[in-house]
This record gives structure tokens, sequence and C-alpha cells, in this order.
């Protein structure tokens, strides 16, 4: 069977990791996504190490651009913008992850297809939204984290806050809830058969991530501090080295699942404090202190044996080898577009009738340019004459 999505046409005008990952989960549940890039100013990311042996293209790239086509235009061409104007009449979402304005310029705005096709579902994906003081400033990651107020209270109370290796705002604020949005869009526009523009900020979406604690001091106003309260290391709620410099992961909130626990590391007499005892910096030390008498492996094997919430840290190696992934089939093999396979993070998304598929690995910029002005009429004279006029850079 078809892909969920099946018939879902995407134009796709984004770069770097949100937008793009935003648009591979949506191919691979059966979207047709066209992907619009410049030969001039390439993304980045399909030179960032490692490349995939026997292309000039990145590992990142190939897997970001998984089931889509690609055409390279230079939108500063009037002849580009008549061309994105027709294909709005074919694919009726866009997706752009350009400043504030910027597509506007090239009467790409909303505003502008909007009179070509009032049924387009428009998505915006930025840092800042396209309103307020900060629409036009630059950021990253680390800067919509830094503002969302969630840093104030992680890492530890001697080291401030720290990194995470996973784009935390690009991806779960940003190609979630572009995700979510377009297809929420797309019900509504079942029901009324009219489109909408999507408003997708990355800051707002990091900021609503503070779900526990925002809410909390919404109502009493008490700033949460790091290491301070439940889920920032306030509690036995924690990663503890091992004794082969490994980490254990305890998250043995409940008390059946802390007793368990307690039991396994020869410590019963703490089961009554719980999770968030009273002396905690002194039972914690205690803890930290039994943790790193034994491996990880050792404690593996010790906690396999109880329900405690207790599991190993793994490196990215033993995760995406190990037998549940295999089992959960989460690592597939791809096709490349010029032959031989390449194994890529499959789709995390289950479906018993309508499953994810995986037709092709991200392909070279402009590859189906050609394709596609086939597509919409243009002659193979036309297409060359302006392959020569730097219509494509």
């Amino acid at each position: 069977m078809p892909g969920p999505l099946n018939g879902l046409k995407i134009l796709d005008f984004t770069t770097l990791l949100p937008g793009p990952y935003a648009t591979m989960v949506l191919a691979d549940m059966g979207a047709d996504v066209l992907r619009v890039v410049s030969r001039s100013r390439p993304d980045v990311v399909a030179y960032i190490p490692p490349l995939v042996p026997g292309i000039d293209l990145s590992a990142a790239f190939v897997y970001l651009g998984r089931n889509k086509r690609c055409m390279t235009l230079n939108l500063k061409d009037s002849r580009a913008i008549r061309i994105i104007h027709q294909l709005i009449s074919h694919y009726d979402i866009l997706i752009e992850q350009f400043r504030p304005g910027v597509m506007a310029k090239f009467d790409l705005d909303y505003g502008s297809l909007s009179k070509i096709n009032p049924s387009l579902i428009y998505c915006s994906l930025t840092g800042y939204g396209q309103t307020g003081t900060l629409r036009d400033r630059a950021g990253h990651d680390i800067n919509y984290l830094a503002r969302s107020g969630i840093m104030s209270y992680s890492g530890k109370k001697d080291g401030g806050p720290s990194l995470s290796s996973m784009q935390i705002a690009d991806v779960a604020s940003g190609s979630d809830n572009a995700i979510i949005g377009i297809l929420a869009a797309v019900i509504d526009r079942g029901r009324t058969g009219r489109g909408q523009h999507i408003d997708i900020s990355m800051t707002d979406g990091v900021i609503a991530f503070n779900a526990m604690y925002g809410a909390g001091f919404l109502v009493d106003g008490k700033e949460p501090l790091r290491e301070q309260i439940l889920l920032n290391g306030g509690s036995l709620y924690d990663f503890y080295e091992t004794k082969d410099g490994g980490y254990l992961s305890v998250g043995s909130i409940e008390p059946q699942f802390f007793a368990a626990f307690c039991k396994v590391i020869n410590c019963p007499d703490l089961i009554p404090g719980g999770i968030e005892p009273m002396d905690i910096e002194n039972v914690k030390k205690r803890v930290k202190e039994i943790i790193k008498t034994r491996t990880r492996d050792e404690w593996v094997e010790e906690f396999s044996k109880v329900d405690a919430c207790v599991e190993p840290v793994l490196s990215l190696s033993e995760a995406l080898n190990n037998t549940y992934t295999k089992e959960r089939e989460l690592v597939v093999e791809v096709e490349l577009p010029d032959g031989g396979k390449v194994r890529q993070l499959a789709c995390p998304i289950k479906f018993s009738r309508t499953p994810s598929e995986y037709k092709q690995a991200g392909v070279s910029p402009g590859l189906h340019t050609k394709e596609v002005l086939l597509e919409l009429g243009y002659s193979e004279e036309e297409i060359e004459k302006w392959e020569k006029t730097g219509l494509f850079n």
C-alpha cells in the first residue's frame, strides 16, 4: 500500500536540518516532495564529513534528502518565479526556511502564492517567528534553547548549562511542529477547502517544552534551579558512573521501581525515603559510591532481573546495532541514485497498513530539474537554453 500521505505534494525551500528533516519524514510517509535549491549557494550539510563512499555528498545530506526529488533554480531570475507559480498549481503545500520577508522579495510569499492557489498550505519555519522584535535575528539551536528558559535549570550547579549533541530546538521543536502544523492544516483544508499560513518558531516550540515546570512557575512564580527538582538532578533520578567509566540511567520514580532499585544495590533502608530523600546530598553520594563498585555490564545483568527503570548509557554503535534496533527495524538500507546502498535511520512511526517506504537516498542538487520542467510542458530546447543562461544557478 502507498504511504498514508500519498497524494500530498510539497515544495521544499529549506536547508540545513530543521526543514529537510521535516520533509524527509513526510516523504517517508508517502508525500511527493520536490526540493528547490540554489546551485550557487549550496546547502553546507552536503559537504559535512563523512561523505558516502563513491559520491561527493555527505551521509547526512543523502539521509535528509531521502525520497525527495530535487531541482535547482535561481530565484533572482524572473523565469524561475514563473516556474514556481506554475508548480503551485500542482504542489499545494510549501515549506520555507528563509528569514521573514525574503520570500516576499521574490513574490513567493503566502499572500502572493495564495492568490494563485487559495488552497495552498504555506509553512514558514524560522528561529524566532514571523512577528516580534527578534524576527530578523540570526540564530542556531543553542540560541533558541538559551532563550527558552530551559537552560536556566538544566546542567549542574557548579558547571552551568550543558550542551546536548542532539539539536533539540531544530528537530523536536522546528521539524516536528512543522510536520504537525502542516498535517493539521491538511485536515482543516479537507473540511473547508481553504489553505493557510503556518508560522513555526523554533524558540516558541522550545519555550513550550517547559511543560512541567513552566506550568508550575505560572502558578506559584517559583524559579526552578539546577539540581533542585525531581528531573534535573535534585533527586536520585540521574546518571551514575560505573567502575569501568560507563554510566547507568536511574529513573526509578515510582515506589515499586525505587524499591526494586534499592534491593539490587543492597540498600533496603533507602526505600522509605523514596527517589527524593530528605538528605539528598548524602544519599546520592552513597548511591554513587555503590554504583562505582561494578562495571556497567555487571549492573546491567543485575537490573535485567527486575523492573526498576534502570538502563545503560549506550554508545551510538551499541544503540544502532543491538537486538532492539533490529527488532524494531530502526536501521534500513536505502538505494543510492547511482547504484549501491547506504544504511540510514528509519522513520520511527510504524503503520500497520501503510508502512513507510525508502525508495531512494538523497540525490545531487538539480538531478530532477529537467524532469520537472518536462512535466510542466517545457521543451528540451527551452531547458537547454535556460541552462546556458543561468536559470539553474
